[in-house]
């Protein structure tokens, strides 16, 4: 038979034409008819009712807000569901990420929170399997590398190049095996579906209330009766379907955008369209429809043992006409992809000093959850993809915004805790920085700089802060001077409409070897003698640099001419540019405009401008528009400030001991008076050859080469070669001596929709004036061998890290004499150095009592031939305050235990020997890390240093007969012989437990101070108890007579005689099962032993010893 698999489901954008939470609660019908939280209601009420029916729950966001809402009724019957599999948690992400504009940290943490509150909500069976990843816009390898990796037996979407669509449609290659990873192997291979005609239900079958198809009438006396008619159509796309797919399996996807609002009507028309088209197999037709979820239809192919072709590249850019490219996206509201990529910086760091400051109490997790919420949305692909309606773009903005301060209390609480002393430091975030903005630091004469590093390593960063005097004093940690310099800061910046603010300098000074995962303090003061800060020289030199790296400026033009790195110099020209962007009706491929989306050129000025080709260049230079001749220069940092036009302006440095060139640059307002939109690009020309070769990075791991107007699995046509020659630049693009130069989009303002469904022309604003940007470009140049044993492309990376994960800056005003002391303070958070190709990649709070922890390996092999090396790492004791008591390896998302993971296996075409990555772990905590692999623990730890840590762990001895039989003693009878009865005590100690998570079972019987002579008595018999799976709790005792202090925690509580658990579980509903089954899953809850019976030892025999737990476990 051939198998069509109806998929019911319903895509849930999270935030796009209306804010996330106008979409969950349905405000604002005019604009989109769609609220969520209906959906979810009828589909539940409709799927219940019928156990064959399927549908599929994807965005863990919007199912979250449902969830929190219900009562204990409504979440046992959609546990019910989910446990049967009529409804499937799918995807699992908090949202259904981009691809293009996410950097790798945030996808991971995307994944890993949806998990998790999937995870809380069902366990394991609300676990996804398979990724469904329907709208964004393109799809990255490193994307399906992350999912394989958290174990997911395959993926399907719905978008795919028109042409690529084609010769795999003429090929029946839609289906393959994704090989994700060169350097991870076969671990990230992931198997992969294209949908055969977008996500939304075929053609002329939508039976959705928003829809107009026909509904399918099968009563016989209707004159509207077209059973006949509707089954025959339908035949027809499923045979059409079925030619180009390989196995007799088909998926079907019935849904679409905000679907199920009345569940019933799409169900009621579904049950009649499965009913007539399988009636028709009495009379000999093979077509079988059912209700499905994607992991049975996996299912269904896997089983089909075919092998499978491969592929190796990414699926960008897509384009879905001739004149189509959807590249705008890669670069649109520039501003809030910065934000998103701060808000990732500060979430590393508020999880990070959540662990090692011991702040995680109830209050202090909610406001880390709010902020993992928040990133979770920001990922959603119309959120950091910059194609949403402005009302929206607004509102992710207040919702990062809020997070952001809620784990600045957070972080503050946490520093002052590792301070010590009752310290009540302020530490202050200054969000502003970019436009050169800090209240804290431009309005004090006497300040603190608490400087957090994220990195597994020591960093020296620069320091640059605004400020309003004219000297400055800087002291260290030891009370020592440091050099500092003052700034101007550029008059472009100064300039800005809305920039309030008195300062006119930066101070800058280098912050020199930040401790890893640690702070240290600057103490800055107002000097009263000039000359305590570096001056800035103007001058007419055309070179700035150091020893290692050098620039050079054109006298002539303005523009950069050259770089040199260690006597290697390299012809480099650099200015910027802009494309005119389409106008048109989008009527037609020959008529689409650029907007949010498209990046389309005006076809008929199609070759970018200099932004300064007005002005004649030996008047600009003399007239300093194009580069004025103002370079200061120091002891820290040389400057160029470029002026290119009234609204493009650029700094380039040189810092000292740097081996790169940075480039910041301003663009904005841009100018639309012409009635013309703008895409501004910056442009950097070499004198290598001009082959078409060029590299860039997959969401900021590895790289992929690219080949100008070429496609690696297709005979690829380009109507329009600059926007189908534009790819996503997450971390880095690379040229080589193959290449001749390479653009980078920076902004874009546009005057027309590009007809997407946003109806809205990307023109922002901010206080009434056009929107500027301001943004960084690092330049490398010179062999790739590198340096100093390191190679260019381990230098690249290991800036990369320090970009991504800066150091971050907390800003303390007051008075000489409350500073002081804290000034003398550094905490240092590992307590050894890791290899320079390790990074902690995570460190958070699960509970107060697990962390989860992520190393990586940042190199790809062969990038270096020291550092692209299998390297050994020790995790006992690597934190400093925490005891790591007992370490458990974990898919990467950290919600699953490696060692139970089992994926569907894929036969491919691919016979080459491919990398075998090892999971190493030589002893409990000794791990091998190999290139590019990450891994994820879940440490169970101390957080109370210094504490003899004393495990309460309740439980009841149930003999299964002793003075009484199984059942007297089960059901209670004969008290006068022996009071037991042990369905009162699972009864009462379920009730107990669930109605308080944190209650744990006392009733121990001593007094505290007997119990504490126990234990030190104990104690000096070296007989402690190591920490448990589960959330615990502690809390401390002081004995006046006693120095010692103790930590007590109350664990879980112990099932252990599985016979008696099996008599009540027989006997109990399903809600009381389903409550059981929740304190098990929560941690609560242990099953221990696992015996039918506890054993007798000494007559026992192996045979009957193995069936009685073999009965019991099973």
């Amino acid at each position: 038979m051939l198998n069509v698999h109806l998929i019911p489901h319903s895509h849930d954008d999270v935030g796009w034409l209306k804010t996330v939470d106008q979409y969950y609660y349905g405000k604002f019908s005019n604009i989109q008819s769609a609220g969520v939280q209906y959906i979810i209601d009828t589909v539940l009420q409709e799927v219940a009712t019928d156990p064959s029916k399927r549908f599929i729950q994807v965005e863990t966001a919007f199912f979250w807000k449902w969830w929190v809402e219900q009562d204990e009724d409504t979440r046992d019957l959609y546990k019910s569901l989910v446990n049967s599999g009529q409804i499937e948690m799918i995807g699992g992400g908090w949202s259904m990420n981009d691809e293009a504009a996410t950097h790798y940290h945030s996808t991971i943490d995307n994944f890993a929170w949806g998990l998790r509150r999937l995870d809380e909500a069902f366990g394991a069976c609300g676990r996804p399997r398979v990724g469904w990843q329907i709208d964004p816009f393109g799809h990255s390898r490193e994307t399906a590398s992350i999912m394989a990796q958290m174990g997911y037996d395959g993926l399907l979407f719905a978008r795919l190049d028109y042409q690529d669509m084609q010769a795999r449609v003429n090929t029946s290659t839609m289906e393959m095996v994704w090989e994700a990873s060169a350097n991870l192997g076969s671990s990230a291979d992931l198997f992969t579906s294209i949908m055969y005609s977008f996500y939304g239900s075929p053609s002329g079958f939508c039976f959705d209330v928003g829809c107009n198809d026909e509904p399918i009438i099968d009563n016989v006396h209707s004159a509207e009766y077209n059973v006949d008619n509707r089954v025959k159509d339908f035949l027809s796309y499923v045979n059409d379907h079925a030619s180009h797919f390989v196995t007799d399996n088909i998926l079907i996807p019935m849904g679409g955008d905000f679907q199920y609002q009345d569940a019933h009507i799409n169900y009621k028309n579904m049950d009649k369209l499965i009913r007539y088209v399988n009636a028709l197999q009495a009379n000999g037709s093979r077509v079988n429809v059912l209700y499905s979820t994607p992991s049975c239809y996996l299912k269904g192919l896997n089983d089909a043992k075919r092998t499978w072709s491969t592929k190796e590249d990414d699926f960008f850019p897509y384009g879905s006409s001739p004149n189509d490219y959807w590249t705008g996206y890669f670069t649109s509201r520039p501003t809030i992809k910065r934000f998103e990529r701060v808000g990732n910086n500060f979430l590393q760091v508020c999880k990070q000093l959540s662990v090692l400051g011991n702040v995680t109490g109830e209050d202090n997790l909610s406001k880390l959850d709010d902020m993992r919420d928040a990133m979770g949305i920001m990922q959603h692909h119309d959120a950091v993809t910059g194609t949403e309606k402005q009302a929206v773009a607004d509102d992710y903005a207040r919702i990062l915004t809020e997070s952001i301060s809620g784990c600045g209390e957070v972080t503050r609480a946490a520093i002052n805790n590792l301070v010590g002393n009752n310290s009540n430091l302020e530490l202050k975030s200054c969000l502003l920085l970019n436009i050169s903005l800090c209240e804290e630091t431009e309005r004090s004469e006497d300040f603190l700089v608490t400087i957090y590093n994220p990195i597994s390593h020591p960093v020296s960063q620069y320091v640059r802060l605004p400020v309003s005097g004219d000297s400055y004093i800087v002291t260290d940690s030891d009370g020592e001077s440091v050099v500092s310099q003052l700034v101007p800061i550029p008059q472009s910046v100064l300039d800005i409409p809305y920039r309030n603010s008195s300062a006119l300098n930066e101070l800058v000074f280098r912050a020199t070897d930040l401790p890893p995962l640690g702070f240290t303090s600057y103490h800055v003061t107002v000097s009263s003698s000039t000359g305590s800060s570096g001056t800035t020289r103007q001058s007419n030199d055309t070179n700035i640099g150091n020893t290692g790296i050098s620039l050079e400026i054109n006298a002539t033009t303005g523009l950069v001419q050259s770089i040199t790195n260690n006597g290697v110099s390299v012809a480099v020209q650099q200015d910027f540019l802009y494309y005119v962007g389409a106008i048109g009706n989008n009527t037609s491929s020959d008529t689409w405009a650029s907007g949010a989306y498209i990046f389309r050129p005006d076809p008929q000025d199609s070759e970018p401008k200099r932004i300064s080709e007005k002005l004649n260049i030996l008047e600009t230079f003399v007239a300093m528009k194009i580069s004025s001749s103002l370079i200061p220069t120091g002891d820290l940092v040389e400057e160029i400030h470029q002026v290119f036009s009234d609204w493009t302006s650029q700094v380039i440095r040189v810092y000292k001991e740097e081996s790169h060139v940075e480039f910041e640059w301003l663009v904005g307002p841009i100018p639309i008076n012409d009635n013309k939109g703008k895409e501004p690009i910056s442009r950097f020309t070499t004198s290598f050859a001009t082959d078409k070769i060029f590299y860039t990075d997959s969401n900021g791991r590895e790289m992929l080469r690219r080949e100008r107007n070429h496609r690696p699995t297709w005979d690829v046509k380009l109507a329009e070669p600059a926007p189908g020659n534009y790819y996503p630049v997450t971390s880095k693009i690379v040229v080589r001596d193959e290449n001749k130069g390479l653009e980078l989009a920076v902004h874009r303002r546009l005057l027309s929709d590009d007809a997407k469904g946003v109806d809205e022309a990307l023109n922002e604003t901010a206080y009434g004036e056009g929107l500027i940007a301001r943004g960084r470009h690092f330049v490398f140049a010179g062999e790739i061998a590198g340096s100093n044993n390191v190679s260019l492309a381990a230098q690249e990376r290991l800036l990369a890290q320090r970009i991504l994960l800066a150091p971050w800056i907390f800003i303390s005003r007051g008075s000489s004499d409350q500073t002081r002391s804290v000034n003398r303070k550094q905490f240092v958070g590992l307590t050894r150095s890791l290899p320079e190709n390790v990074q902690v990649l995570t460190l958070e709070p699960r509970d107060n009592r697990t962390v989860l922890f992520r190393l990586e390996h940042i190199l790809e092999r062969n990038e270096d031939s020291h550092l692209s090396q299998d390297v050994t790492v020790v995790l006992q004791d690597i934190l400093v305050g925490l005891d790591i008591t007992s370490v458990q390896e974990t898919t990467l998302d950290g919600n699953k235990e490696l060692s139970s993971l089992e994926r569907l296996s894929w036969s491919s075409t691919d016979t080459r020997e491919r990398p075998v990555i090892a999971r190493k772990i030589e002893d409990p905590f000794t791990i091998t890390l190999s290139p590019f692999q990450i891994r994820t623990f879940l440490f169970c730890t101390d957080t109370v240093p210094g504490m003899l840590n004393v495990h309460l762990i309740p439980h009841s001895h149930d003999d299964l007969g002793y003075r009484k039989t199984v059942d007297q003693y089960y059901y209670g009878k004969f008290s006068s012989i022996h009071k037991a009865g042990v369905q009162y005590i699972i009864d009462t100690v379920a009730d107990v437990l669930s109605k308080d998570p944190k209650k744990r079972r006392r009733g121990l019987g001593w007094t505290w101070r007997g119990l504490i002579k126990v234990v030190l008595k104990r104690s000096e018999r070296k007989e402690d108890i190591h920490c448990q799976v589960s959330s615990l709790r502690s809390f401390a005792v002081k004995d006046n007579e006693m120095s010692k202090r103790i930590a007590f925690f109350h664990d879980l509580l112990l099932i252990v005689e599985t016979a008696f658990l099996w008599m009540w579980w027989q006997e109990q509903d399903e809600a009381s099962r389903n409550l059981y089954r929740n304190l098990i899953n929560s941690g609560q809850i242990e099953l221990i032993g696992g015996g039918w019976v506890m054993n007798d030892e000494a007559d026992s025999h192996y045979q009957a010893t193995i069936d009685q737990f073999t009965w019991g476990l099973r």
